[in-house]
């Protein structure tokens, strides 16, 4: 079986993903893809992970916990979604973005040492990630988990790095959940891996939160009169969509950090861009751009 990390990060698919593919089991079955429920393995990969620190865990113990996840034992991937893979929201950020997400996906491979990994993550600008990870983290009660940081100093690219070197034989294919809209369909097949003329049953749900609701009626609309022939096709219409219909609430992020300047948001910005060519060189990444 080949184990398909999502890993989120937070603030950016809020579970769609996995809600996607879950409404799909039954056709992704067929192509033998288990997705199992969220609740059946987050906590219980935790607590294994944290008892094992980084240990490789014997085969019965592997045998077990991947029974108690899945009725499929004998699929042939195998889709694990959680946005707290590498870190809860208060401790995502101190000298780099996910300091300790490179250990603690070692710690979770370990779980199920014979089999195949990937791992699939998007990432997000930190002049809009940032303020909404500290809201989040706020909203648990935890104190401003920005207090002290340089936000300057956060790159994603360190991140993946570390990912790298603590799991080097593991593939890593990124997106930017700018980017979402766009080619969210190849995000589906690129973690489920089913096959590329299946449909999936709402799959759309994403562009549906991001246009009026008229809008995303025309859309459906036109789609069934004018099917797009390509993606790159389909992309022209989702962005003539979102240009015309677009909820500008959804479509536009409002820093909302006391302290930042416009200045530093531009550069926050600007470092980020640069950022993304530093990424595409990275050996063993792969990026789904539009």
């Amino acid at each position: 079986m080949r184990i398909v990390y999502h890993l989120g990060v937070h603030c950016t698919d809020e579970d769609r993903l996995v809600r996607c593919l879950l409404k799909n089991r039954a056709i992704l079955a067929d192509q033998g893809i288990s997705v199992p429920s969220p609740t059946r393995y987050r906590n219980l990969l935790r607590a294994t992970a944290t008892q094992l620190r980084g240990r490789r865990a014997s085969d019965d113990t592997a045998t077990m916990i991947l029974d108690q996840i899945t009725d499929d034992p004998q699929a042939e991937r195998m889709i694990l979604s959680w946005n707290s893979f590498m870190s809860f929201p208060a401790y995502a950020v101190s000298d780099m973005l996910y300091g300790q997400g490179g250990e603690r996906m070692q710690g979770f491979t370990q779980i199920f040492p014979d089999h195949e990994a990937e791992f699939h993550m998007a990432i997000r600008n930190p002049a809009s990630f940032l303020p909404d990870l500290r809201l989040r983290a706020q909203g648990k009660g935890h104190e401003d988990i920005l207090r002290g940081v340089n936000p300057t100093g956060l790159r994603w690219s360190d991140t993946i790095r570390a990912i790298k070197a603590a799991v080097p034989g593991v593939p890593l294919t990124v997106w930017c959940d700018e980017d979402t809209p766009l080619i969210w369909p190849e995000v589906l097949q690129a973690i489920s891996g089913h096959a590329v003329e299946t449909v999936l049953e709402d799959d759309e749900e994403l562009l549906s939160d991001l246009i009026t609701e008229a809008g995303f009626v025309r859309y459906q609309t036109y789609c069934r009169e004018h099917p797009p022939q390509s993606v790159s096709q389909r992309r022209r219409i989702v962005t003539a969509f979102l240009e015309k219909f677009g909820r500008p609430e959804k479509l536009v992020a409002d820093a909302g950090v006391p302290g930042w300047s416009e200045d530093l948001v531009e550069d926050l910005t600007r470092s980020y861009l640069r950022d993304l060519d530093r990424i595409a060189r990275t050996p063993g990444v792969r990026i789904i751009e539009p």
